[in-house]
């Protein structure tokens, strides 16, 4: 994948933009050192790399604001980072850019119980949301897999989700407001501690704009109660597609689980090895978690032990305890630092409708053995969010593109069993080159009449999302304008 070129004025420039940006920010937060940039040249997604021409660690939104209207004036691209967990190549850079990661603004700015909101600064991680509201039994509801890591700001980019998504919802569900600074550098309020707001539905056009619009600052998020109780069970199955098919019944029947997660054989002996849960060494496993009462948890699993069975499971384990309960847990949670220790892996993400698992995952078994490529199935399968990890060796030659070529008809499936490219991964550059297999040239158009509005000289993380000869004449005739 072809990154932009550095603009040579840009970077005769550096000096310059190093002082101005010294004018508007502390020292130790304007990193401009070419070795410390390189901490910054990629994000999750490691297999391409591009050091940033300075990166910013501002800790107020006065300051990124300072840092936006500066760049502007220079036409410098700015690249918004979170915490750098972005598995779709949301983060990196360009040779000419400024990263401006938000780590530093990690604070929760109010805390308001009686409406069930908290207003934090967007470098805050995820779990640490929850972390703020323990003590009074409420929680945060969005749980991406990597929680412990992410910032609220990668989750609103990419409108995340996360094992829990398929009750209580993904990031666009559980927000209610957000302060964004603009690429000229103003501050703009959107939403707020209420329920909806009048007029256009500007956040739900931010959540999930993948850094293109502005710069999340601050979030308004929706908390709420922790549930009376939880209980998950396990079950086995002797093929995939039969676990596909359990989890369509499911939600055909009308249940509402708080989560029901997938994992194949493949993954199942790697987590085992890595994490010794306990599971069963099957083809296919499904956690499913209910909650509330103890007499609602009954009445669900009962239903679902009912739907289940017509299956023939192997295997059908309820937690007795919050210690079994945990290793239930216990094995899905490890599977993505699992399977990291055994190979090299490309994970995707693309959503299909729940009824199409089982030709989906029938049809990833084909392309496995027709790409001689091995890959292990984890995702959220209640909301039909698909992240096949594509297994292959990162030090051998044309390995990489066979993956990315394999990963391309897994998600071209996903389109024509009609689902989308991403669920909460987001396009990045990752999925750039296929946006037109999924819209037709006037959606495309449409989408970046937006991006004109809100950044009108296309400076806001480049190279991502649309196609990129685009963005690039946009950008270079919007600079040869002035």
């Amino acid at each position: 994948m072809d990154m932009p070129r550095p603009d040579p004025i840009v970077l005769s420039r550096k000096a310059e933009l190093f002082a101005r940006l010294l004018t508007v920010l502390p020292q130790d937060a304007v990193i401009e050192d070419e070795m410390e940039t390189r901490a910054y040249e990629c994000d999750a997604l490691t297999a391409y790399k591009c050091p940033p021409l300075l990166a910013v660690l501002p800790r107020s939104t006065a300051e990124v604001s300072d840092v936006l209207r500066i760049c502007y004036d220079m036409n410098v691209p700015v690249v918004p980072r979170g915490s750098g967990t972005s598995l779709a190549g949301g983060a990196l850079p360009t040779a000419d850019c400024v990263i401006l990661g938000v780590a530093r603004m990690n604070d929760v700015l109010e805390t308001d119980y009686t409406n069930r909101v908290i207003r934090v600064q967007s470098g805050r991680t995820n779990l640490s949301v929850s972390g703020a509201v323990a003590e009074e039994d409420f929680f945060y509801a969005p749980d991406p897999s990597s929680q412990l890591a992410c910032a609220i700001a990668g989750n609103i980019a990419m409108n995340s989700g996360g094992a829990h998504c398929l009750k209580y919802g993904v990031t666009t569900n559980n927000l209610l407001g957000v302060t964004m600074v603009m690429m000229d550098g103003e501050i703009v309020e959107v939403g707020g501690a209420h329920l909806d707001s009048g007029g256009l539905d500007l956040l739900g056009i931010i959540c999930g704009s993948e850094g293109q619009l502005g710069v999340v600052t601050e979030a308004t998020l929706r908390i709420l109660h922790k549930p009376e109780g939880a209980r998950p069970v396990l079950v086995g199955f002797d093929s995939n597609e039969v676990a596909g098919a359990c989890v369509s019944d499911i939600i055909q029947a009308g249940v509402l689980p708080v989560a029901i997660e997938f994992m194949d054989r493949r993954v199942i002996e790697v987590v085992e090895n890595y994490a010794h849960a306990g599971y069963p060494l099957c083809e296919a496993v499904l956690i499913i978690e209910v909650e509330g009462s103890e007499a609602e948890i009954d009445a669900q699993l009962a239903l679902i032990r009912e739907i289940a069975e017509r299956h023939n499971p192997i295997e059908f384990r309820e937690a007795k305890d919050a210690d079994e309960a945990s290793r239930i847990w216990l094995g899905r949670k490890s599977a993505f630092g699992a399977m990291g220790q055994i190979n090299d892996y490309m994970c995707l993400d693309g959503t299909i409708p729940v009824s199409s698992l089982p030709m989906v995952l029938r049809r990833i078994g084909e392309l496995s053995k027709e790409y001689g490529l091995d890959v292990g199935n984890v995702f959220h399968a209640g909301d039909g969010n698909m992240h096949p990890l594509i297994l292959f060796d990162a030090n051998k030659d044309g390995d990489l593109e066979l993956c990315e070529a394999m990963g391309a008809e897994i998600l071209k499936l996903c389109v024509e069993a009609g689902g989308c490219l991403t669920g909460e991964h987001g396009v990045g550059i990752e999925k750039r080159d296929l946006m037109g297999y999924q819209y037709k040239p006037a959606d495309l158009d449409a989408q970046m009449a937006v991006k004109d509005i809100f950044d009108p000289k296309w400076l806001l993380n480049p190279a991502k999302v649309f196609p990129l000869d685009v963005s690039d004449a946009k950008r270079s005739a919007q600079i040869a304008a002035e």
